[in-house]
């Protein structure tokens, strides 16, 4: 579901932002308002600029050099901080162009996963929009240690008289880490789907069940998104998920019990997260839609 167009247009842009750390322009429009005009974006973003709200980076790369990516200046981030779908989330202030280069290839790739999800709900009349897709969620795993998701997605499928609601872990991978690291990331789930806080101060402390229960009805689906390498090389990274969870006792009670599946970004794009792009990492049936893993 895009936003409302009774909202205005410079404050949904200050929450994409606030929400989704950068954009570029053309993912603004995207996201918020896909049959506006880029120039309506340019001077909405221009005039939030001058009064500095928000600032701009260039995009690295030759070829790029008229393409900006547009974040939050400390003072926007102050402003949007008690926004309600910001609530309980943390200011994510930039404090300089530097500090904005070293964050942007991740963070638009995550941004990049997202709209082909939104696409594909404003075609099918789905319920997705911009604010159900959280970057960067943190949840506790024990001793200590955290697992940060790259985003949690929320989708409600709806057909006919029916509404399904699905959520979802999403990691997305640039083919920036070793193949191993990225499996490992499996071994963290697994650690969230069984972790149980024990209560401060007792001697025999009675569970309450698993902590992920604190923020789900169910424990979401996990979702890989690769890019960034060959089409071969992307494979190999998606035998070795599925190796992680065949191998490892912890991960495969995960993969018996959790939807785990796999995808290339670009194949993403061209036939849509419904499209038959998803291969499941505990085995089956090769390529899936990702709501039937």
């Amino acid at each position: 579901m895009a936003p409302s167009p009774a909202e205005p247009l410079r404050l949904q842009v200050l929450t994409a932002l606030a929400l989704h750390r950068m954009a570029t322009t053309s993912q603004l429009g995207q996201m918020l308002r896909p049959d506006s005009s880029r120039q309506l974006f340019s001077r909405v973003l221009n005039k939030l600029r001058s009064t500095g709200l928000v600032d701009l980076t260039p995009l690295p790369g030759r070829d790029r050099s008229r393409t900006h990516v547009w974040y939050l200046t400390p003072e926007g981030a102050r402003l949007t901080r008690d926004l309600p779908l910001l609530r309980g989330r943390p200011p994510y202030p930039i404090t300089s162009t530097t500090a904005a280069s070293l964050k942007t290839p991740h963070t638009l790739t995550v941004l990049r996963a997202h709209l082909p999800f939104a696409a594909d709900a404003r075609r099918l009349g789905h319920e997705h929009g911009p604010w159900d897709w959280t970057p960067e969620v943190a949840h506790p795993i024990g001793e200590g240690e955290r697992l940060v998701a790259d985003a949690v997605m929320h989708y409600t499928l709806i057909d006919s008289e029916h509404r399904l609601k699905l959520r979802a872990f999403v990691e997305v991978d640039r083919t920036t880490m070793s193949s191993e690291r990225l499996a490992v990331k499996l071994i963290e789930y697994a650690r969230l789907f069984r972790y149980e806080a024990q209560p401060i101060g007792r001697r025999s402390p009675a569970s309450a069940g698993a902590t992920w229960l604190r923020w789900y009805p169910v424990f979401p689906r996990v979702l890989f998104v690769l890019t960034g390498a060959s089409r071969a090389r992307l494979t190999n990274r998606i035998t070795d998920l599925q190796a992680m969870a065949a191998q490892h006792p912890l991960v495969a009670v995960l993969a018996r019990e959790v939807p785990l599946g796999a995808a290339i970004l670009e194949d993403i794009e061209q036939h849509g997260p419904l499209g038959a792009v998803w291969v499941p990492l505990a085995g089956g049936t090769p390529c899936r839609p990702w709501a039937d893993l």
